[in-house]
């Protein structure tokens, strides 16, 4: 068993620190959740000492008027999820987030691709917001295809900040918050395609601030073993630290950014149990949905299983394996390493996917505020 150094970070933690000019206050520190419709995990479940931020997932938006699509049973979802937020102590910044990873991204390019479509959504956006007493509106497009797609984008952020601001003039009400879950780099260099960077220009102008992806990096669809959020990567620019540079490098004011933390794992089927650090070869996913599994079930299958804990030194992750299962996860230590590195870059805060999936007790999300607070 390979034991996490510490040490090993510290260097780098140190000279980015030295190179920050602004800080992140703790009353402005962003520390966010999304909450994915569910009765078995209710808002009221949500504990806001943890928290400055939580996002009602999702909504979406018709493929005809462009309109958001709010059904009666999602009315009512909506004004408990606010009314019981706001009600506790503390209150949180209720967040309304559209889109996400099911949704239909060429919807969002038709959207953004006009005058006409970008105000038909903007103005949906607004009404909706205010109707159920949202403090902010999230867009999770996953993803704009080509540069053409990024320039809308960025068309599509003035048009709605220009909206906002009217709205909240007009009406004498604070504007509402924007912000935007963005790729885990600047740019998807990644992609099959001539890779396209984001509108950092508009982001910066118009955002107040982006929830970096900085997960699922690797997962079962590849059948070799990786870090799903590795902070390091010694081999390729797959890793959360090159990805939050690479917004910063690309432009963006660090204060507007905030970094994913996954509240879950992902899980592979070893080709040989006696192979099984990173990089072993597998034949697809292993326990759970899909090749995933919650972080309150990855505790209870490594005590059940004995599953054996391994940290990597050189990806800043850990992961554990029984028998021919493995599984690739955040626990307390990377958590904690993370939050010094994302503090380090002086940027805005962490968000967690998703509400339900931390332990009872809400040991990794107690983790990060605590962290958070005494970096």
């Amino acid at each position: 068993m390979i034991k996490f150094n510490h040490i090993l970070l510290s260097p780098l933690i140190i000279i980015l620190a030295t190179c920050c000019n602004t800080t992140t206050t703790l009353s402005s520190a962003v520390k966010g959740i999304y909450w994915i419709e569910n009765q078995i995990f209710p808002p009221s479940s949500i504990n806001t000492s943890l928290f400055t931020h939580v996002y009602y997932a999702f909504l979406f938006p018709d493929n005809l008027t462009y309109a958001l699509h709010v059904s009666n049973a999602t009315a009512a979802t909506l004004t408990d999820f606010t009314t019981t937020l706001r009600a506790k102590t503390p209150p949180v910044k209720t967040m309304l987030s559209i889109g996400g990873s099911q949704s239909n991204s060429t919807l969002f390019a038709v959207i953004a691709s006009t005058a006409a479509t970008r105000a038909s959504f903007i103005n949906s956006t607004i009404q909706v917001s205010r109707t159920f007493g949202f403090d902010g509106i999230d867009l999770d497009w996953e993803f704009p295809a080509d540069s053409n797609q990024m320039n809308d984008l960025g068309q599509l952020f003035q048009e709605w900040r220009v909206a906002i601001s009217a709205e909240a003039s007009a009406t004498r009400r604070p504007p509402l918050l924007l912000t935007a879950a963005v790729y885990f780099a600047v740019e998807f260099f990644l992609s099959t395609t001539s890779p396209c960077k984001y509108p950092v220009a508009s982001i910066n102008q118009n955002v107040d601030f982006v929830n970096v992806m900085s997960y699922s990096l690797r997962g079962p669809w590849i059948n070799v073993t990786g870090a799903p959020s590795g902070l390091l990567d010694p081999i390729r620019n797959v890793s959360v630290s090159f990805g939050l540079q690479s917004w910063i490098q690309g432009g963006i004011v660090p204060e507007k950014v905030v970094t994913g933390l996954p509240l879950y794992g992902l899980t592979w089927q070893l080709q040989d149990p006696n192979v099984h650090g990173i990089g072993a070869g597998a034949t697809g996913p292993g326990p759970g949905l899909n090749g995933a599994m919650a972080y309150f079930q990855v505790v209870e299958f490594n005590k059940q299983s004995g599953g054996k804990v391994v940290y990597d030194i050189e990806t800043a992750s850990v992961y554990s394996y029984s028998g021919s299962s493995w599984i690739g996860y955040d626990d307390l230590l990377t958590v904690t390493v993370k939050i010094a590195y994302a503090q380090a870059l002086c940027i805005r805060g962490y968000f967690l996917w998703a509400a339900g999936f931390d332990t009872t007790d809400w040991k990794i999300s107690t983790q990060a505020s605590k962290a958070w607070i005494h970096a």
